[in-house]
């Protein structure tokens, strides 16, 4: 399946206002009741509604079709960008499926955006400009959280226990050095899910995350797959993970993470690739020496944030955002390692189809720049009251399938807290 735009840019509003604004109240709580989207990391970034455009795609060229439709769509606007930091002007959000090839992508143009960078406030507006924030209609609902029903998704804990053993066998067979496995768990709730609900406490509980909603996929990543600012790039990438306990015990934890040679040699795949994968389009590339110890509520991750300069001129130095990611993705932190047999390994093990999770979601302005994280944490909506939520643990050799599926329990933790509160 090629691109296929759902609403046709020729019918979108071609002016577009960015004035500057003080929000009337933190993003999240801005959200709208239907069709929210969100970007937001300690207070800020960008939350939006309205759809003027939009682009879904699937396909070889999947990424480069979208990335075309996008500088169509922008050269024949009328832009008054009183602001001009990167997200202001028109904004691009998007969720990519894990696969682009066979899964479809989604990009969506809003009617309002409204952000916060750096002290530095937004509106931007398709169509007639208004000069303050327009506050969605409807209120949230305080009342009690659903009540919930878990189900198992495509593996049941047995069934998945065992394809990790398998995995591992191939990793001691040398056939791959790493690979992720995923799980689903469904659920369903007695009352409508508000997304709003869900994104506010994902952000007060994860506040250095990522909160992210597009078209139904919602959730708080910790991993930056792919940030341009300009001709400035960086990420943060993420591989090794353990618990969070009480007390001396967590120290504990925390100290047998930084320590663990099987989670650094983890870490050290998902950074290599990623370096390896975006290293032709730099001048420099620069990577830690040693990994950071991240800290979340309920998990710790090993973390490199990796920086660079993209080249200037030739067909790698003019790359956009788009090809960049298309570049890196999908990371050894997603997939394993070497990236086609690790594929083929989840296509066989994982007995699911992943659609948008572990693919990169974020967005993209006209003037290059744009944010890109790995769709973590999260779950898709894939109805009024029902939901799917995905975990996925990395696994290598000297992996337990039972620790794998601890981990992957203590990743459904993160949603799942946001949904009983």
């Amino acid at each position: 399946m090629t691109a296929a735009a759902l609403t046709s840019p020729d019918a979108a509003a071609r002016t577009v206002t960015t004035t500057r604004t003080q929000a009337a109240a933190p993003l999240l709580e801005l959200l709208p009741a239907t069709s929210a989207l969100s970007w937001v990391r300690r207070g800020e970034g960008m939350i939006a509604w309205g759809e003027v455009a939009r682009l879904e795609v699937s396909g070889p060229r999947a990424l480069a079709e979208a990335s075309a439709w996008w500088a169509d769509f922008t050269a024949g606007l009328d832009v008054d960008d009183a602001v001009d930091v990167p997200g202001s002007g028109p904004v691009l959000f998007a969720s990519i499926a894990f696969d682009p090839t066979t899964g479809t992508s989604i990009f969506v143009v809003p009617e309002v955006v409204v952000g916060l960078r750096n002290g530095v406030g937004w509106l931007t507006r398709m169509g007639a400009a208004e000069q303050s924030v327009p506050l969605p209609a409807e209120p949230l609902d305080d009342g009690p959280a659903p009540r919930l029903r878990y189900a198992d998704g495509a593996l049941d804990p047995a069934s998945w226990c065992a394809a990790v053993a398998t995995a591992v066998r191939r990793i001691d067979a040398g056939d791959i050095a790493k690979v992720v496995l995923a799980r689903d768990l469904l659920v369903t709730t007695d009352i409508p899910l508000d997304p709003r609900r869900i994104l506010r406490r994902l952000g007060a509980r994860f506040p250095d995350c990522w909160t992210f909603a597009v078209d139904g996929l919602l959730g708080a990543t910790p991993e930056l797959l792919l940030r341009r600012t300009g001709r400035a790039l960086s990420a943060r990438v993420l591989a090794g993970t353990a618990p969070r306990g009480a007390g001396a015990e967590d120290q504990r934890l925390a100290a047998a993470l930084v320590s663990s040679t099987k989670d650094r040699a983890e870490h050290a795949l998902a950074v290599d690739s990623f370096v390896r994968a975006l290293d032709p389009y730099c001048l420099d590339l620069d990577t830690p020496a040693e990994p950071a110890l991240l800290t979340l509520a309920n998990v710790r991750h090993l973390a490199s944030d990796v920086h660079g300069t993209q080249r200037r001129g030739g067909r790698r130095g003019g790359a956009d955002l788009l090809e960049l990611i298309d570049a890196v993705h999908p990371t050894a932190a997603v997939c394993g390692t070497p990236t086609a047999d690790a594929a083929a390994v989840i296509a066989e093990l994982e007995g699911m189809d992943r659609g948008r999770y572990a693919g990169p979601v974020g967005w993209l302005d006209a003037r290059g720049d744009g944010e890109f994280g790995l769709a973590l944490r999260c779950a898709e909506l894939t109805g009024p009251q029902e939901a799917r939520l995905f975990a996925g643990c990395g696994i290598v050799a000297g992996s337990d399938p039972a620790a794998e599926l601890a981990e992957t329990q203590a990743k459904f933790a993160a949603f799942q807290a946001a949904l009983e509160d």
